[in-house]
C-alpha cells in the first residue's frame, strides 16, 4: 500500500514498524461541543486505514484519544498556549462541572461514531485518565534539558533541541511563523516557538481541572497527553499517525518534538497523515455560520448516517470535499440503490461453473478493488469498481461475495443487509425499499402511505435500525 506521508511530503510504501503489524493514533475530539461531521471526516479518515490495513491482513492496533483538558481556545488565533480552556469554558457556558461536561459530549460523540459504522478503537484515551503517565513525561522532559519554567509553566525548549541536532516543525512551515504576528508575545518564552508542557492554574481563581505536580498546581499542555497515551500504548515508535490538516501546524509537530526529546529516535511515527477539510456550500464551516452541522443535526432532516459515510468515501482524504444538501441527496440515493441490488444477490444460492471470460472479470474487478485501497486510500476510484461491479455480468453469488468482502473497508453495513425470505413477493420488497427511500428523504407521508399498500399486500413490515424486515402478521 502507498500512502502520503506529511513528514515527507511524498507518497511512500506503507512498511509498518514489525511485519504483519501496525500501530495507528487518531487524535481524536475536544469533548467541550457537538462534534461535527466535519470533525468526523478526519475520524473517517482513521477508520479508513485501519480498515484497508485489517484488509490488507495486518495486525492492527488502534488508539484514539479524547481530550477533556488542556485543549486552550488560543489555537484558534495561533498561539494553543494562550486564552480558555475549552472545557472549563464549557462547563461555565451549561452550567455543568467540566467532568459533566466531557462525559456527556464523550457519550454523544461515541453515539456519531456508532452511527457511522467505525471501527472502534482498542482503546479510546481521555486525558484526564492519563495525569500520571504525563507528568512523568515532563520529568523525563526535564531530565534531558529541553523543559524549563516561567511565571504562567513549564515549557519546551525549541532551540535546545535544535542544538541537540533535531529539525523543529518538519511537518508544517513553523518557522516562517512570526512571533507576535497574531497574537501578543509571551516576552518570558527563551523563543517564540516554545510551547507549554504544563500550565499552571492562576492564583487568583480556582480551576476544576488541576492537579499537583513537581512544578505547581496546574494541568497538563495539550500536546503532552498525546505523546504520553501514543507511548504507553504503541511504544516509544509507531506506524501511522492521523490528524485533520489543521493539526499538521503547530499540535503534531509538538508532540513531535517533545516525544523524540525524551526517546532520541526519529520520527515518532513514521507515516504522517492528514485529512483536508470538510467545506460547506463551498466555504468554511463554523458555528458562527449555522452550518457546523451534526449527525444529529442530519438525521432530523430525513438524511442517513450510512449516507453521510457514503458521501465521505466520494472524496479522497486529502483534497477538501463540498458538502452540499444536494450532494448529500446523491449520495442517499447512491446508498439506497446500492443495498437494494445487494438485497437481489443475498438471495442467490449455489455456484454455476463460470467461463474464462467471466473469471478474468471476477479477478479483475477484485484486484482493480484492492488496487485503489493501495493507492493511497483512493475510496473515490474504490466506489467506482463497485458500481462497475455491480452492473457487470458477473454471477449475482460472486457479486454478493465480492460486496461482502469490500464492505470490510465501505463499512456501509451492506453485508449486514436482512435476507427477506423466498416467500416475500418482488413488489412487496420493492414496495419496502421505496419506503426506505422517502424516510431517508424525509417524505414520511408518503412512507406511511407505501407502509399501507405493503399492509394490504398481506405483509408487516418493522424498521430496525438502518435496516427493516418483513413479514405476515
Amino acid at each position: 500500500m502507498k500512502i502520503y506521508n506529511s513528514l515527507t511530503r511524498k507518497v511512500e510504501e506503507f512498511k509498518s514498524l514489525v511485519e504483519g503489524k501496525a500501530g495507528v493514533y487518531t487524535c481524536g475530539p475536544t469533548v467541550y461541543d457537538f462534534v461535527t461531521i466535519g470533525n468526523f471526516r478526519t475520524y473517517f479518515l482513521g477508520d479508513t486505514v485501519v480498515r484497508a490495513l485489517k484488509f490488507l491482513d495486518f495486525e492492527v492496533n488502534y488508539i484514539m484519544n479524547i481530550t477533556d483538558v488542556g485543549h486552550l481556545t488560543g489555537d484558534n488565533v495561533g498561539d494553543a498556549d494562550t486564552g480558555e480552556d475549552r472545557m472549563e469554558k464549557g462547563a461555565s457556558r451549561e452550567g455543568k462541572s467540566a467532568y459533566d461536561l466531557a462525559e456527556f459530549y464523550t457519550k454523544d460523540f461515541l453515539v456519531g461514531f456508532e452511527k457511522l459504522n467505525m471501527v472502534k478503537p482498542d482503546k479510546f484515551t481521555k486525558a484526564t485518565d492519563y495525569m500520571n503517565e504525563q507528568i512523568e513525561l515532563l520529568k523525563n522532559i526535564e531530565r534531558k534539558g529541553f523543559a524549563y519554567k516561567i511565571d504562567d509553566g513549564m515549557y519546551f525548549n525549541v532551540a535546545k533541541y535544535e542544538e541537540a541536532g533535531n529539525k523543529y516543525g518538519e511537518l508544517s512551515t513553523l518557522d516562517e511563523i512570526k512571533a507576535g504576528a497574531r497574537v501578543e508575545k509571551n516576552r518570558q518564552k527563551k523563543d517564540q516557538r516554545d510551547f507549554a508542557l504544563w500550565k499552571f492554574s492562576k492564583k487568583d481563581e480556582k480551576r476544576e481541572m488541576e492537579w499537583n505536580s513537581p512544578w505547581g498546581v496546574g494541568f497538563p499542555g495539550w500536546h503532552l497527553e498525546c505523546s504520553a497515551m501514543s507511548m504507553k500504548h504503541l511504544g516509544e515508535q509507531f506506524d501511522v499517525h492521523i490528524g485533520g490538516e489543521d493539526l499538521r501546524s503547530t499540535h503534531h509537530p509538538n508532540e513531535m518534538a517533545q516525544t523524540e526529546a525524551v526517546t532520541g529516535k526519529k520520527p515518532m511515527a513514521r507515516y504522517w497523515l492528514h485529512g483536508a477539510f470538510l467545506k460547506v456550500d463551498g466555504g468554511r464551516m463554523g458555528k458562527s455560520l449555522n452550518n457546523a452541522y451534526t449527525v444529529a443535526d442530519l438525521e432530523k432532516k430525513g438524511y442517513s448516517a450510512m449516507a453521510l459515510r457514503y458521501f465521505y468515501l466520494t472524496g479522497q482524504y486529502r483534497k477538501p470535499l463540498n458538502f452540499t444538501f444536494k450532494a448529500l441527496d446523491g449520495a442517499q440515493e447512491a446508498y439506497n440503490k446500492l443495498k437494494s441490488m445487494v438485497l437481489g444477490w443475498q438471495g442467490q444460492k449455489g455456484r454455476i461453473t463460470l467461463s474464462e471470460e467471466k473469471l478474468k472479470s471476477l479477478q479483475g474487478v477484485s484486484l482493480q478493488f484492492k488496487e485503489a485501497l493501495e493507492n493511497d486510500l483512493n475510496m473515490p476510484q474504490a466506489l467506482a469498481v463497485v458500481w462497475e461491479m455491480a452492473k457487470s455480468n458477473i454471477p449475482e453469488q460472486d457479486k454478493w461475495e465480492l460486496i461482502n468482502d469490500w464492505d470490510q473497508v465501505l463499512g456501509l453495513g451492506l453485508s449486514q443487509v436482512e435476507t427477506k425470505t423466498e416467500e416475500m413477493p418482488a413488489e412487496v420488497i420493492k414496495l419496502a425499499e421505496e419506503r426506505v427511500e422517502k424516510r431517508g428523504e424525509g417524505e414520511y407521508e408518503q412512507a406511511d402511505q407505501l407502509r399501507v399498500k405493503i399492509e394490504a399486500l398481506g405483509f408487516k413490515i418493522e424498521d430496525k435500525g438502518k435496516r427493516y424486515t418483513l413479514k405476515r402478521p
